[in-house]
């Protein structure tokens, strides 16, 4: 009871902050398990989509975060595990990576949903920094899951890099047609497909 008045209070505090609308361009907020990808500048990216979801969809939707950042010290390990119940990444150790991916696809199993993201580390600039595989191979994993792609506009300027007093900003967030890993389609292939339809959806 009390973890999800905490998480209500950082949705408020989110959409207050930052003037938060969502837009459901190419799909709708149906109670599927999917894989929601996004741009990543900042690490109040995961909770700027939750806090777009409707509240009907945020329990069953987890943030995918690295372990190096949000295992470290009591708050953030309390934060990302009881109040968002995200899923930790080892990016630093490749056997430990892979066991996250079962995890992930355990989750989408249970029905619920992910929030990735593909580039792996924050990106400072205006363009995407190239894709990782490990959506490709979750992807292969789960083929049947949709694959949602997540534009967040002007996060990256309400916090960025090395500070920790958030700015007022207006935010936006655009979610596209969901995408599907085609048969026979190489890891090249289907990274720049997930890469193009992120960039259409950042220019509309």
């Amino acid at each position: 009871m009390i973890n999800r008045f905490i998480a209500g209070g950082f949705c408020w505090f989110a959409r207050l902050l930052t003037g938060l609308t969502a837009n459901w361009i190419g799909t709708e907020p149906n109670k599927v398990a999917r894989i929601y990808y996004a741009n990543h500048s900042s690490h109040g990216d995961f909770l700027l989509i939750w806090a777009s979801l409707p509240d009907v969809l945020r329990p069953y939707t987890r943030p995918v975060a690295g372990k190096d950042y949000w295992d470290k010290g009591p708050i953030r390990r309390f934060l990302i595990q009881q109040i968002f119940h995200g899923v930790l990444l080892d990016r630093s150790n490749p056997r430990e990576a892979a066991k996250g991916l079962d995890v992930m696809a355990k989750v989408l199993d249970g029905g619920e949903s992910l929030i990735l993201f593909p580039e792996g580390t924050r990106n400072q600039g205006t363009e995407l920094q190239p894709f990782k595989g490990g959506i490709h191979h979750l992807a292969q994993l789960r083929p049947e899951i949709e694959l949602v792609p997540v534009w967040i506009e002007n996060i990256g300027r309400v916090m960025p890099k090395g500070t920790f007093v958030p700015v007022p900003l207006l935010c936006s967030i655009r979610y596209g047609a969901p995408l599907l890993l085609q048969e026979n389609e190489s890891k090249k292939e289907f990274l720049t497909r997930l890469e193009n339809a992120l960039k259409a959806l950042s220019a509309q």
